[in-house]
């Protein structure tokens, strides 16, 4: 790119001036020219290359903590992502200072509220992948640990309720919380299912930081590999399988009930 496209793009500054000269300039000479961000590194194929944040070991008790809390503040993925981010805040400073964690209000009761993918889950993704080079094998195992183990198991100093833990059998918020109701009897809308689900973003962020640590060591190991009955489901319904008609690595039983007995 010669200077004067360059000086040209300066004076005109900020935001708009990218969006308004992309139609004769590449984003990524014009993010370069403003200096927005670095430029995005693609891969042969043209996909963007994963280039992970600096990551320093967190003690995953204290970060759990200010999950609780941060869960009052912000709801499921807030209350995860954000401790994560402020707790690498101070300890490396630089972009987790001004990183924009109120994003991730987005992920509240399984997005907006739909009741999908658990917001725990989804900021524990959000924050592998952010600082991990390797970031799949976590994933995995963050979300397997999710769905088939007793959760909450992290009761925070100043706890409201005793809660009692539930197998979610899916990462899904709509199942998750059922099944804790069914094991409580508590209500979805009750004070107690929104400390429960405090109490889980403690749970999953404390793994979260737990997986990272051990990463980092090189003593990472997964411990919850994809289920055998998951397997099975797979080699029919995925890739490669007779009907093909599926993707996905969830447990399969928590909606498919019907297909447990006498099936295919």
């Amino acid at each position: 790119m010669d200077n004067g496209r360059r000086k040209a793009i300066t004076t005109l500054g900020g935001g708009l001036a990218v969006v308004g000269l992309l139609g004769t300039l590449s984003l990524r000479d014009a993010v370069a020219a403003t200096g927005r961000r670095p430029p995005l590194k693609l891969d042969a194929k043209g996909k963007v290359i994963h280039q992970p944040l600096p990551y320093v070991p967190l003690d995953p008790d204290q970060v759990a903590e200010r999950a609780y809390h941060n869960y009052y503040r912000g709801d499921c993925m807030y209350g995860m992502f954000g401790s994560f981010i402020e707790a690498l805040a101070e300890k490396v400073g630089g972009v987790y200072n001004t990183y924009p964690t109120t994003v991730t209000r987005y992920g509240a009761g399984g997005v907006m509220g739909w009741g999908t993918l658990c917001g725990a889950a989804n900021g524990a993704a959000m924050a592998i992948y952010l600082v991990s080079k390797h970031p799949a094998p976590l994933i995995d195992e963050i979300f397997n640990y999710y769905q088939q183990t007793p959760l909450p198991n992290f009761r925070p100093r100043d706890a409201k309720y005793q809660i009692v833990p539930s197998v979610a059998g899916s990462t899904l918020c709509h199942v998750s919380v059922s099944e804790w109701c069914k094991k409580s009897g508590d209500k979805s809308f009750s004070p107690q299912r929104a400390e429960r689900c405090a109490h889980l973003v403690a749970s999953v962020t404390r793994k979260t930081v737990e997986l990272l640590n051990a990463q980092a060591a090189g003593t990472f190991k997964a411990a919850f590999p994809i289920p055998a009955d998951v397997q099975r489901c797979r080699s029919c319904h995925g890739q490669g399988g007779m009907l093909e008609n599926t993707r996905g690595k969830m447990a399969c039983l928590a909606c498919h009930e019907d297909k447990a007995k006498n099936h295919p």
